[in-house]
């Protein structure tokens, strides 16, 4: 098999090389109304493996980008917080397959964080993509919680825009008496 990135032999989707020297996280974070929201790259350094979500191979970078970053961080996370903290993935909708936003939260289980897959979903299927913030606060997700409440949760989703999404899931986790520590993203849009 090739790289992804730069289509050298390899026996991962994206080589060793490319890991230690293309794709280096440089963790961001920006407030979204009352939500920090960590992210690990801007989205510019991603966009080509971000893209790939909805092909056969998508399935392979994001399990790849998790390990790369959702992992490592949440080991960093429960290492120096050992309280239960869930793991919550914004609208884990299985298309083409698989969820890209499951395989994010599923590199994030340990002892001591639990993932809630399919727990937060939007009802709601239109797409964002390419959409301005009126079209986006015109159509809300509207989110049905389905998970435990009076618990510790972190947001996954793979790409902060707007924020208006991570806004509208904060807002239904606390109505179900849920306290949302932060959210984490793959991606950053904003440009600094």
């Amino acid at each position: 098999m090739r790289c992804f990135s730069c289509s050298k032999l390899s026996f991962k989707i994206i080589c060793k090389q490319c890991v230690e020297h293309l794709f280096i996280p440089t963790v961001s974070t920006r407030k979204v109304g009352t939500l920090d929201v960590i992210s690990f790259f801007k989205y510019s350094t991603l966009e080509t493996l971000l893209h790939s979500k909805h092909k056969p191979e998508g399935y392979r970078i994001y399990k790849a980008l998790a390990h790369m970053t959702m992992k490592p961080f949440i080991e960093e996370f429960v290492e120096s917080d050992e309280r239960a903290v869930y793991i919550v993935g914004i609208d884990e909708y299985v298309k083409s397959g698989y969820s890209h936003v499951a395989l994010l939260t599923q590199a994030m289980k340990t002892k001591t964080s639990i993932i809630q897959h399919s727990a937060l979903m939007a009802q709601n299927r239109v797409n964002y993509s390419g959409k301005n913030l009126q079209f986006r606060l015109e159509n809300p997700r509207d989110f049905l919680y389905k998970g435990k409440s009076g618990i510790d949760v972190i947001l996954v989703d793979d790409i902060i825009t707007t924020g208006i999404t991570l806004q509208e899931a904060q807002k239904v986790l606390i109505s179900h008496g849920v306290n949302v520590l932060f959210a984490l993203t793959l991606a950053d849009a904003e440009e600094s």
